[in-house]
Order: structure tokens, then sequence, then C-alpha cells
């Protein structure tokens, strides 16, 4: 009697399972499909690029000082003041000069009646030759004084330190926080100029003329157009890798020295994949990127790596994406691997 019980309860159980599972069954094919838009992919060609941080610095910068110590006349500038190429700068104590001045101007009387005395053979070749040297060195020694007695600007910048005030002793020692001997200390920032150190792989690509582009975290909508100045020639064997200097316009002095930024280079083009940045979806918790592709009425997840980005489009790398393949534009956030999918036009 047991037994029969026992026997019965198993044979109820088995027919509820394979009711249970053909009720699954069922559901799982009659589950909605999700509506979705789909673009055909194609590859395009873009630019290729390789991107590198940089530091940014004058392209000149100058301690500026007398070749000689003396006392200080005149600063005629502060920090953070424009100039401009030939500006008088600083002015030093003028005795010295004005000596070497009177000194030329009587030693030139001479040389002028010794060139005269000369043409008619009135004066003696020693005699002569003195004069002429004599003129010759307080000449040199008067346009050495004037250079370093008034200081002009070489270039057009901008004042970036200044060390000394009117009247102090300059010493010939560096003061005031200054990295040289200096009075003052200038740069030109337009253009500015960057030292990349790039692979050496890349050694033939790039070249002087190469096209870059700076992008700045300070400016995020701009970007900043310039050029490769200079190729090093040797590649270091240590780190298997060569310099190149870049220049970049600075117009309107909107960046600094010191400013970092991303240098893209230009070194041809590459076909690739480019899809709408919407479609790509990121893993909630992680920086895994992926896409949805309609893989016979069926969505196929593909973790995808993120290249270059134009506006509101971005290149996306993955070998299980290529062209022809449908990639789910729109409804893509309701998706899991395997979803059903009903295309809308």
């Amino acid at each position: 009697m047991i037994r029969n019980i026992i026997f019965t309860l198993l044979a109820i159980t088995l027919v509820m399972g394979c009711s249970s599972k053909k009720k699954d069954m069922q559901k799982q094919e009659t589950a909605e499909a999700i509506p979705v838009k789909v673009m055909k992919l194609e590859k395009k060609n873009i630019a290729k690029t390789l991107d590198y941080t940089a530091t940014l610095q004058a392209d000149e910068q100058v301690y500026y000082a007398p070749a000689a110590t003396g006392r200080i006349g005149k600063i005629y500038v502060e920090v953070g003041d424009r100039i401009r190429k030939g500006q008088l700068l600083v002015e030093m104590d003028p005795t010295n000069l004005r000596q070497a001045e009177v000194q030329l101007k009587n030693l030139e009387t001479e040389y002028n009646r010794a060139v005269k005395l000369n043409e008619t053979g009135s004066i003696s070749k020693q005699a002569y030759d003195a004069a002429v040297t004599n003129y010759e060195v307080a000449k040199s020694n008067f346009d050495f004084l004037n250079e370093n007695t008034k200081m002009l600007a070489p270039f057009d910048g901008i004042v970036t330190g200044k060390y000394f005030e009117d009247g102090e002793l300059y010493t010939g020692v560096a003061m005031g926080g200054a990295a040289k001997p200096s009075i003052i200390a200038i740069e030109k920032i337009n253009p500015l100029k960057a030292y990349v150190n790039l692979s050496e792989q890349y050694f033939l690509s790039v070249k002087k003329g190469t096209p870059v582009e700076l992008k700045s975290n300070i400016f995020p909508d701009r970007t900043f157009n310039g050029m490769v100045n200079i190729v090093y020639p040797t590649i270091d064997p240590a780190s298997r890798t060569f310099t190149v200097e870049v220049k970049i316009p600075n117009k309107d002095e909107a960046l600094r020295p010191g400013m970092y930024g991303t240098i893209n280079f230009f070194i041809g083009e590459t076909e690739t994949v480019v899809v709408p940045a919407l479609a790509v979806l990121k893993l909630q918790g992680a920086n895994n990127r992926y896409v949805f592709l309609n893989k016979e009425g069926k969505a196929k997840r593909v973790d995808v790596t993120l290249g270059r980005r134009f506006e509101d489009q971005v290149e996306v790398i993955s070998n299980e994406i290529g062209e022809g393949d449908e990639l789910v534009v729109v409804g893509q956030g309701r998706l899991v691997d395997g979803s059903l999918l009903s295309i809308v036009e």
C-alpha cells in the first residue's frame, strides 16, 4: 500500500516538472522582441595619430644681466610686463660709459688726424698704426659698455622675474630666487615649444613639418595646431626613444610655459570602424566598453576598445567587429546578450 502511494507521488511530481518545463519553453518562445534601430558598419579613412603628453616651455628664455658687475641705475619693467624687441629694460650706472665716450671722442680726433696725415705721407707708419689701434680699442670698449649699460630686449616677450631694485649693486651672483645670475628674466611665449620622446618605431614616420594638435584640460573646447620643428637624429639606447621639438603658435598668449597637455602627431591615414558614441555602453563599476550587434535577430554583446573621438563619433576596435555588421544604435540600453530583436526602420 505504502509503495503504491510513493509511486503515485513520484508520477505526479514528474508530470508537474514536465509541465513546468513546457511552460518555461513556451514563455521563452513567446518572449517579446525588443524594438531597436541598427546601422550597417562601414570602414572609414581617418587620420592616424600618436598621442603623447608634454609640458610646454617658452620658445626662448633669457636670464638678463650685464657682462660686468656694477650699480643698477634703473629697471624699467616689472614682472608680467610685455616687452618689445629693442625696448630699454635696464640701465646700469652710466659713469663708466660716459668716461669711455669721452675717451673715444678724443681718440677719434687723433685717429682722423692720423688718417689725413697718412694720406700725404706726413706721419710715420708706427704713429699711424698706434692711432688706429688706440681708436679701435676705445670704440670696442665703448660698444661693450654701451651694450651692458643700456640693456635692450632681444625679442618680443614677457618679464617673468625681477631680482634686484633700482640702486642695488649687481654682483654677478644669482639672488632673489633666480636660477642664474641675472637682474631680470624674460621669456618669449609666442610660439611655445615642447620636447617629446617618441618610440623608435615612429622614427621614419615623424619628420620636420609633421602636423600636431595640442589639447589642454584648461581649455577643453580648444585645439591648438602646431608642427614638428626638430627631429633629433639619435635614438636613446636605454629607452629606445628619440626626441622631437614641437612648436605651437600662441598669438593670443592663452597658453603659458609650464602648462601640461596632450600632443597628437598626425602620421598618415588608417582604415577603421567609426560609430556613434551613444551606441557604446559602459559596464557599471568598471571602465569596460561594449556594443550590441544584430546577429540573426538576436543581440550579441561585443567588448570594444575606444580609439579617437570625432565630435559625436568614436573609433571602436575589436576583432569581432567588421565591415557590414549591423550595430544597434537605438534601444541598446534594454538589451542583454541573446535578447530577441525587432528591427525598426
